[in-house]
């Protein structure tokens, strides 16, 4: 990419994102403060969840752990309870570590330093510059998959963002449009990503800086951004047994390592003596990120009410019913499996 052009004329096109963000800005419930714990909850909550699926999650999270202090005194499950369809629960593992830490380490105040805030459970250098740049008038462009996409078409820049310098790279592209109000540009990137220029079929034609996108005038902004390293899938194989006898089934919570951490799944064993009462078996397809999976849930109907006691007494497996598990977390294939194998 040739920068030939003056740094007077990139800055004039970190104003134009500006003057097309207050007049197009999204009408969002954390657009409207500037309270570092909402502005870390809301940037959590997105990162995996468009803003139209994840809103009323992000409200009623917030309405129960309105602050640092609620969130860092709640007991783990409750939080990955008001977490339940998010998603990627390590998320809600980290905010309250992180809250616990802003407790023990800050004296209960969010930290207003970059380099504090990325010291925080699970925050990253993108959501370290938006609760900076937001709410603390940090001068630190919040480089995420927007500012990829965006940058790379306006200057046709091939640059891989797949590339593990492609962090720094972008950013440093970003400080050349960047005007002075930082937060503002971060967040009008964002929409501009989000609402206009979008990976597939953008709305060049909308774009409040098309008129220097080089993409746009090439018609090649289908070829930007370019990635060319591709994390292949990796296939697993699960399997769970639905032990359950009137009404009431078997599960235990998972720990903190591999996928699901904290999250509450069936027994993964049975003992010889369960086998007389499997009745059948059903095969679930479901995707993560990387992880193609193929899940087997085994149904065991127990009616020999000893085999069921000492299968438990062995295994130290909770109880519960249908009622009871919707006050629980589960991965969603399993929250699916158990509203429709225990209806009247």
């Amino acid at each position: 990419m040739e920068k030939n052009s003056t740094a007077t004329e990139f800055l004039h096109i970190g104003n134009r994102l500006l003057e097309w963000y207050r007049n197009n800005a999204r009408d969002l419930p954390f657009r409207q403060t500037k309270d570092p714990y909402k502005i870390w909850i809301c940037e959590i909550v997105f990162q995996q969840t468009r803003i139209n699926q994840g809103l009323n999650h992000y409200n009623n999270f917030i309405k129960r752990f309105p602050d640092v202090k609620t969130l860092a005194e709640a007991e783990e499950n409750e939080v990955l309870l008001y977490w339940k369809g998010l998603g990627y629960y390590s998320r809600a593992i980290n905010i309250h570590k992180a809250a616990q830490q802003i407790m023990n380490d800050y004296d209960g105040v969010f930290p207003n330093q970059y380099e504090e805030i990325l010291k925080l459970k699970g925050i990253g250098k993108y959501t370290a510059a938006a609760i900076s740049s937001i709410c603390f008038g940090g001068k630190i462009p919040a480089v995420d998959g927007n500012f990829y996409r965006v940058l790379s078409r306006f200057f046709a820049d091939d640059f891989d963002i797949s590339n593990s310098k492609a962090f720094i790279y972008f950013s440093e592209l970003a400080t050349l449009v960047m005007p002075d109000n930082v937060g503002d540009f971060n967040q009008a990137m964002m929409d501009i990503g989000s609402e206009i220029c979008k990976p597939k079929n953008p709305l060049c034609g909308e774009c409040p800086i098309n008129e220097g996108c080089l993409a746009f005038s090439l018609q090649k902004t289908s070829d930007y951004p370019v990635k060319t390293k591709k994390i292949k899938a990796e296939d697993l194989a699960l399997t769970y047994y639905f032990v359950h006898r009137s009404g009431e089934f078997l599960i235990r919570q998972r720990t903190d390592d591999f996928i699901w951490k904290k999250l509450f799944e069936f027994p993964t064993a049975i003992s010889n003596d369960m086998e007389p009462f499997i009745t059948g078996s059903k095969i679930i397809s479901h995707k993560l990120t990387h992880k193609n999976l193929s899940i087997e849930i085994v149904n065991v109907e127990v009616t020999s009410e000893d085999i069921w006691n000492r299968f438990i007494a062995e295994n130290q497996y909770q109880i519960t019913d249908v009622e009871g598990s919707h006050e629980k977390s589960f991965p969603k294939p399993l929250e699916n499996y158990i509203q429709n194998s225990l209806k009247d």
